[in-house]
């Protein structure tokens, strides 16, 4: 009907198309009422400002979905929206991203790095798949993963703080030998925020069980934890945040292990502690480095 109404909008008889027809003459041929024409016509300038607005919001959600290299679905984007200042209804952001096609990435289960050793001493699971925390500093989760390059393979290994899921120690190489998840853990040690005690918890791979490793969780005053031998679920914090990396930089191949260190080291200190939102329980949409700092501020002691 809206395109019966245009077409008599466009060939109505007007002062600067006076060889057009009567609105009367084209309401009839067209078999629709002059009422229902008026009507529509009234409504018209507040369809296509609203139609403009649309266009403009469509354009502010693809500039952010392109910024999180398209990971972010319409949650995250409408919270990054508010936090822009832009009001809107998260169901409107869905429904457009919807018509244009505008999608976050789905996550792939990766296949597990990490080998059990012959002779292998293990740690108690001190975590339960329990992946909280109340404040930073007293659990963490680790893992490794591979990463592939035209030079050969680069190794990943990572802490990850649950309280605020931000990753806290990292470490690459050529290799996974022990020294890789011990250079991880020294870094999330160097960090500062440990608390006596503070849980480190891993699968059953030998990088783990090693001897570097254990030593140096001693040293630190951490207690160590492991999951169960081939149970995802009991690191599910940990493998989560490699299916994260693989889906939201990608899984293809660098040039050099150094453009794949460069592109880590952005996504996990730049894009993913800086910037990337995820879901509070209680602070909603924000960054793992801004819920370090909340829940610091929380846990100081007044003065």
């Amino acid at each position: 009907m809206a395109a019966r109404y245009a077409f008599i909008d466009a060939e109505k008889a007007t002062e600067n198309t006076p060889g057009g027809h009567s609105i009367t003459a084209l309401c009839r041929v067209l078999g629709v009422s002059r009422s229902d024409y008026y009507a529509w016509h009234a409504t018209r300038p507040a369809a296509e400002a609203r139609a403009q607005e649309e266009a403009e919001l469509v354009g502010e959600i693809r500039v952010l979905h392109a910024g999180s290299r398209g990971a972010y679905g319409s949650p995250r984007i409408h919270a990054a929206l508010m936090r822009a200042g832009r009001t809107v209804n998260r169901k409107r952001v869905e429904r457009l991203m919807g018509e244009h096609g505008i999608a976050g990435v789905t996550r792939r289960r990766r296949r597990g790095l990490t080998q059990q050793a012959r002779r292998a001493v293990f740690a108690t699971d001190l975590i339960g798949r329990d992946f909280t925390a109340p404040r930073p500093g007293m659990r963490l989760v680790g893992d490794m993963t591979e990463l592939a390059t035209l030079e050969g393979k680069a190794y990943l290994a990572t802490c990850i703080d649950l309280a605020t899921r931000e990753v806290i120690g990292w470490a690459m190489a050529d290799h996974h030998r022990a020294e890789l998840p011990v250079a991880a853990l020294r870094m999330a040690a160097g960090r500062g925020g440990l608390a006596d005690g503070c849980i480190m918890h891993t699968d059953r791979g030998s990088e783990y069980t090693s001897v570097e490793f254990r030593t140096l969780i001693r040293e630190l005053g951490m207690r160590q934890s492991m999951g169960r031998v081939g149970s995802c679920y009991d690191n599910a914090a940990a493998e989560s945040w490699f299916a994260l990396l693989k889906a939201e930089i990608g899984a293809t191949a660098w040039a050099t292990r150094a453009q794949a260190r460069a592109d880590v080291f952005r996504f996990i200190e730049v894009e993913y502690n800086g910037t990337r939102l995820r879901r509070h329980p209680e602070f909603g949409y924000i960054t793992p480095r801004e819920t370090r700092a909340r829940l610091q501020q929380d846990f100081t002691p007044a003065a």
